[in-house]
C-alpha cells in the first residue's frame, strides 16, 4: 500500500475500523428485523433472531383431540394422537397437565387427571388418553410441554401486517398514507428550490448575496420553533388537519437544504455553456429547462434521497399537521408508535411492520446512492 507523505498507516487503520464499526451498527438491527419478522412469537419470545436457523426449546400449551375423537377399546375409553402438527419433528423434554408445575413428567410416564383417567405422553409428542368411563366435554384436556422444536419461518406476519390485520395490525392504510405524505412533500421542495437555486447561481439582482446568507442561516434553525406558529397559521387559513398542510410543512422545513445544495452544484457548471446559450438566443427559462436541470440530476437526486427518507420516517410533523381522530390519515411510524401501546408483547407483529416500513427508504437509497455522494461534494472544491 503506498503511504501518502505525512500520512501515518495507523489512522488509515482506525479510519477503515471505524467504518467498519459503522456499518455493523446499521446492518444487524435491520437484519434483526428481517429475520424477526418471519419468525413465530414463540421462538422469538425464546431465543434471540441470531439462532433462529437452529432449533430452540420453548415452552408450549397444547390440546389432545376433543373427546368426539374417543373410541371404546374393552371396558375403557381412549384418545390417540399426536400433539404436534403432522410432520413437525419436536422433541418434548418435559410436561405436565399443570400450569403451576409443566414440567412434573417425563416423556413416558404417564399422569393422573383430575377429572379421570389417565394421560401418556411420548418424546415424540404422541399421547394416549384412557378413561374407564366416557369422556366428556367439548375439548381436551390441556398439555403442557417443554419441547425442542426445530427452526420454523412463516408469511403469516406480512399477511397480517399487510392483508387479513385489523385495523391496528394492519399497515396497508398507513403504507398509502405515507407515499400520499411523502411523495408530494418530496416533489415540491425540488421543483421550487431548482427555480430559487437557479436565480441565485446566475441571475444578477441586488440581495443576492443576502439571501444566500439567510438561506445558510435557516440550516441551523430547529424545526420544533415553528411547529406551533405554523400550526395556528395553517388553522388560520384552514389547512392545518390535512395533507395540504403537511405537504407545506414538510416543503418549508426542507427548503434551505434544497436551495443550498442545488445552488452549490449549479455554481459549478462552467459559465462558457450558460453565456454561448444566451448568445444563441436562449431564455433562462430555457437555459434552466434545457441545460441546468439536466446537468443537475446528480444534485437533485441526493437531495430527494434526504427528503424521501426525512419525510418517510418523520413522526412530528406527521402528528402535529395531520390530526385524524378516526384514522384515515393515519402514516406508519404513527401506527407502529400505536402498535407499541396495543401489541407490546406481539414482537413478530412489531417486527414485520418495522421492516415493512424500512423496506421502501433502503429500496430507495440504493436505487439512487451514487448519486448521493456526487451530489453532496458539489461546488465543495474548485
Amino acid at each position: 500500500m503506498t503511504v501518502i507523505a505525512g500520512e501515518k498507516p495507523a489512522l488509515i487503520w482506525a479510519l477503515r475500523l471505524s467504518v467498519v464499526l459503522l456499518v455493523g451498527l446499521w446492518l444487524f438491527p435491520t437484519l434483526g428485523l428481517l429475520v424477526s419478522s418471519f419468525r413465530t412469537s414463540d421462538q422469538i419470545a425464546t431465543s434471540g433472531w441470531w439462532r433462529a436457523m437452529f432449533p430452540s426449546e420453548q415452552n408450549l400449551t397444547l390440546r389432545t383431540d376433543p373427546p368426539s375423537a374417543q373410541v371404546q377399546a374393552g371396558d375403557l375409553y381412549v384418545i390417540e394422537g399426536r400433539l404436534f402438527a403432522e410432520g413437525t419433528e419436536s422433541e418434548i423434554s418435559a410436561w405436565g397437565t399443570s400450569a403451576r408445575e409443566p414440567a412434573a413428567y417425563q416423556p413416558g410416564e404417564t399422569a393422573e387427571l383430575r377429572r379421570g383417567g389417565t394421560l401418556t405422553v411420548t418424546e415424540d409428542g404422541a399421547y394416549r388418553l384412557e378413561s374407564t368411563e366416557e369422556i366428556s366435554g367439548k375439548r381436551g384436556p390441556r398439555v403442557f410441554v417443554t419441547a425442542t422444536v426445530p427452526p420454523e419461518f412463516t408469511l403469516e406476519n406480512y399477511e397480517t401486517v399487510l392483508v387479513s390485520g385489523n385495523a391496528t395490525d394492519n399497515m396497508a392504510k398507513a403504507f398509502f398514507n405515507t407515499l400520499t405524505v411523502t411523495i408530494p412533500a418530496t416533489i415540491i421542495p425540488i421543483l421550487v428550490a431548482a427555480f430559487a437555486a437557479y436565480a441565485l447561481a446566475w441571475m444578477e439582482f441586488p440581495g443576492r448575496a443576502l439571501l444566500v446568507a439567510a438561506i445558510v442561516g435557516l440550516l441551523v434553525v430547529p424545526l420544533q420553533l415553528a411547529l406551533i406558529p405554523l400550526l395556528k397559521f395553517h388553522n388560520e387559513i384552514g389547512i392545518g388537519k390535512g395533507y395540504i398542510g403537511v405537504w407545506m410543512a414538510h416543503t418549508g422545513f426542507g427548503l434551505p437544504l434544497a436551495i443550498y445544495l442545488l445552488r452549490n452544484y449549479m455554481v459549478g457548471i462552467p459559465r462558457d455553456i450558460i453565456e454561448n446559450a444566451r448568445v444563441d438566443g436562449a431564455t433562462d427559462f430555457m437555459i434552466f429547462v434545457r441545460i441546468i436541470l439536466p446537468l443537475s440530476f446528480p444534485a437533485l437526486a441526493s437531495f430527494a434521497i434526504f427528503q424521501f427518507l426525512w419525510t418517510w420516517n418523520d413522526l412530528l410533523v406527521a402528528m402535529v399537521f395531520l390530526i385524524d381522530a378516526t384514522g384515515e390519515t393515519t402514516v406508519m411510524t404513527k401506527q407502529i408508535v400505536e402498535l407499541l401501546g396495543t401489541r407490546g408483547g406481539n414482537w413478530e407483529i412489531l417486527a414485520t411492520s418495522a421492516f415493512v416500513s424500512i423496506a421502501v427508504p433502503l429500496a430507495v437509497f440504493f436505487a439512487m446512492q451514487k448519486y448521493l455522494v456526487r451530489g453532496l461534494l458539489a461546488g465543495s472544491v474548485k
